[in-house]
């Protein structure tokens, strides 16, 4: 059985144990021993996080310290995955260049705030994504600063009215991409802004749980 670590916290606006709460079942019905901490000291913890097959954190806006990054990164390295979705894995950290070189990006800003707009799936025969056709969903679209080594499974283009920020205007940005670590397998996704989101567009969940399943070696 697969064990996965899902550490929630930071920013309540991202609603991250609402957002655990739907993740974590629907991961347990693939067969998966899911554990929950909301505390970051659990990345101290090198013997509990070498039984991990899984690392999924969800903890917004929050400044890991450099030995909390230097525990989840060095069990990352190890051969542990890791995977996440939006603020909960890349918008933490952000004077931590480890960190941000192990997740493949980091949040910088969403012009347009909450709006619809189209997700379009740019590789179609990877698992993570096969089967999926483009679709809209109303979130923030994130404006990350991302690694060009990522293998990017969706994308959006920032097309709305973006006012002062129209610079971005016709961007064309990473959504969905994998990675390796070392030896770890590392999965993004950067939708899931609220809890709503997932209950709400079923690419959303599904990605998410096909991309945690794969970073987790299955």
């Amino acid at each position: 059985m697969k064990t996965a670590l899902m550490i929630w916290g930071g920013w309540d606006g991202h609603e991250p144990r609402a957002c655990v709460d739907i993740v974590a079942p629907a991961l347990e019905k693939k067969g998966f021993r899911v554990e929950l901490s909301d505390s970051l000291d659990v990345c101290l913890d090198q013997e509990r996080m070498s039984e991990m097959d899984l690392i999924v954190p969800a903890w917004t806006m929050g400044e890991y310290k450099d030995e909390q990054v230097e525990g989840i990164c060095t069990a990352v390295k190890k051969g542990c995955g890791i995977g996440g979705w939006h603020g909960g894995m890349c918008d933490s950290s952000r004077d931590n260049s480890e960190y941000q070189f192990m997740t493949g990006g980091q949040f910088v800003a969403h012009p347009n705030n909450i709006y619809r707009y189209e997700v379009n799936i740019i590789n179609k025969e990877d698992p993570i994504t096969a089967g999926f056709e483009d679709f809209s969903i109303e979130s923030e679209q994130y404006y990350m600063h991302v690694d060009p080594s990522n293998e990017v499974l969706a994308t959006t283009t920032f097309q709305g009215d973006y006012g002062e920020m129209n610079q971005v205007q016709g961007t064309v940005m990473p959504v969905v991409w994998k990675r390796m670590y070392g030896k770890g397998r590392v999965f993004y996704i950067s939708l899931g802004h609220v809890a709503r989101e997932f209950k709400e567009v079923p690419e959303l969940l599904e990605m998410t749980i096909r991309g945690l399943i794969w970073a987790a070696g299955s």
